[in-house]
C-alpha cells in the first residue's frame, strides 16, 4: 500500500560502476530514508543522456527556463526532482570533484533555478539534499563543498550533517564512519523534508524601496557606532597622555 504521505526522495547516483562504493553507501542511505518514514526512488545518472549545459543564460538570460530546450533525458530527470520532496547525490570523486555526468546535470540545474527570472521562484527552492562521496585519495571535502554550496545557491535546503564520505582504497562496508554518516544523510535528509514540506517559498523578494529603507538603516548604524569608537579613542588617548 502506498503511503501518500510519505515524503519522497530521489537518491542520484552518479557513478558508471553500479557495484561500487558509491552504491552501497547509496544503499544504506536508502535505509536511512524508509527509517525516518520516507519513500526512496533510486536514479543512475549513467543510464541517461546529459547533454552538457549549452550556457544560454550568458546570451540572454530570459533563454534559459525549464523545461531545457537541450534535447536528451535531461528534462524527465529533473521532473522526478520536481516530484519529489529532496535529494540525496552520491558520486565518485574525479580529481577534487564530481565525474564529468554529474557536472553536467548540476549545470543543466541552472534551468530550475533560473525560472526565478520568470516566475520569480528557482523550482528547486524549498528541496532539501544531502550528499555522499567516495574516492581512493583525497578530494571529498572538495567535492561535497563544490555541492554544498552550489546546490545551496539555488534553492536547496541542506540539513546539518547531511554528508558522508569515504577516501581509502580499502572497501567501504570497512569504514564504519562512512556507513553511519551514509544511513543518517538518508535518515535527516527524509526528516528535515518532512518537516518543511508545506513551505513553499523561502527567499524573500525585497522591493526598492525597502533596499533604500536598508541601506539607510545601515548607515544610521554604523554612524553610531563610528561615534561611540571615536569617543572610546578619545577615552583611552586621555589615559595615556
Amino acid at each position: 500500500m502506498v503511503n501518500y504521505m510519505a515524503v519522497k526522495i530521489i537518491l542520484l547516483h552518479g557513478s558508471p560502476r553500479k557495484y561500487g562504493a558509491v552504491s552501497k553507501l547509496i544503499h544504506i542511505a536508502a535505509k536511512g530514508i524508509k527509517d525516518a518514514g520516507g519513500e526512496y526512488e533510486i536514479v543512475y545518472l549513467y543510464d541517461y543522456e546529459i547533454k552538457e549545459c549549452f550556457g544560454c543564460v550568458s546570451d540572454d538570460q530570459r533563454i534559459c527556463r525549464f523545461p531545457c530546450i537541450i534535447r536528451d533525458d535531461f528534462n524527465n530527470l529533473a521532473d522526478k526532482l520536481l516530484r519529489s520532496d529532496g535529494f540525496i547525490i552520491a558520486a565518485p570523486i574525479y580529481w577534487y570533484s564530481v565525474p564529468g555526468r554529474v557536472k553536467n546535470f548540476i549545470d543543466r540545474l541552472t534551468s530550475l533555478e533560473n525560472m526565478i527570472i520568470h516566475t520569480g521562484r528557482s523550482l528547486l527552492e524549498g528541496k532539501t539534499a544531502g550528499f555522499i562521496v567516495s574516492g581512493n585519495d583525497s578530494g571529498s571535502i572538495m567535492s561535497i563543498a563544490y555541492l554544498m554550496v552550489t546546490l545551496n545557491s539555488m534553492g536547496v535546503h541542506i540539513p546539518a550533517w547531511a554528508l558522508a564520505y569515504h577516501h581509502t582504497p580499502e572497501d567501504v562496508l570497512e569504514d564504519d564512519q562512512a556507513v553511519s554518516d551514509s544511513y543518517n544523510v538518508g535518515y535527516i535528509v527524509a526528516k528535515m523534508a518532512s518537516r518543511i514540506r508545506g513551505v513553499k517559498e523561502w527567499y524573500k523578494a525585497i522591493p526598492d524601496n525597502y533596499l533604500d529603507e536598508l541601506k539607510k538603516y545601515t548607515v544610521e548604524k554604523t554612524r553610531e557606532f563610528t561615534w561611540q569608537e571615536k569617543q572610546r579613542y578619545k577615552y583611552y588617548e586621555g589615559i595615556n597622555s
